[in-house]
């Protein structure tokens, strides 16, 4: 009869290593997969944040202008001179800046006066964008505790077009040439992760204004 053996303590203690290092790379690996499958989700919700942040922008810009009497006092004729439009402002409307304010009508009568709530407008504020509401009503648009926006940049562009073939002139009357303004603004947004400096995004969208803004006039 054989004598029985087991394993030497070296043995033992090499196969213990064998399993410790084969366990630590597992963990390594989970650690790795766990770590980047967070990230993804941080990145994702940081993008879809931010995208549904510039897409309420590029709405409220686009209806920029919208004037109800448009078509009735906005337009030249024989017998008056147009109305000037009273929601045609918009800031910016030449250099970038990171604040945006614009007016459209939202009257079921038009009144031709822009009331309170007729005033939109966005900015970056303490790491957060900010809706107007009213004429002083602010709220946050986004949330500095997951979205910290780092920038917020608006760049108008305009397009002057010449509308001196829509003129008919009196003989020997002065006639200021009318012009047309084609704008659009280019929008952008960068921010990063509350929680992770690292997780950095930009979103860039660009709008064109509806209305255009109208200038000059043809004579009497």
């Amino acid at each position: 009869m054989r004598d029985e053996r087991g394993f030497s303590i070296i043995e033992l203690m090499v196969g213990i290593a064998l399993a410790l290092l084969v366990a630590a790379a597992a963990a390594l690996l989970l650690g790795s997969n766990v770590s980047e499958n967070r990230r993804l989700l941080v990145e994702a919700r940081l993008t879809q944040d931010m995208r549904s942040a510039v897409d309420l922008i590029v709405r409220q810009t686009r209806r920029a202008g919208h004037w109800g009497a448009a078509s009735t006092l906005g337009l030249w004729s024989p017998t008056g001179n147009a109305m000037a439009n009273p929601y045609a402002t918009f800031t910016p409307d030449a250099s970038a800046s990171d604040t945006i304010a614009l007016r459209y009508s939202q009257d079921a009568n038009e009144n031709n006066t822009v009331d309170d709530n007729e005033q939109v407008g966005f900015r970056l504020r303490n790491g957060a964008l900010e809706a107007q509401l009213g004429d002083r009503n602010w709220q946050a648009l986004t949330d500095a505790s997951t979205l910290v926006v780092t920038r917020l940049r608006i760049q108008p562009r305009v397009e002057s077009v010449a509308l001196e073939p829509v003129c008919e002139c009196v003989a020997g009357t002065p006639c200021a040439a009318p012009a047309a303004q084609i704008r659009s603004v280019d929008i952008e947004i960068t921010g990063r992760a509350a929680n992770d400096a690292s997780v950095l995004r930009t979103v860039r969208s660009t709008v064109r204004l509806r209305n255009d803004k109208l200038s000059g006039g043809c004579g009497a």
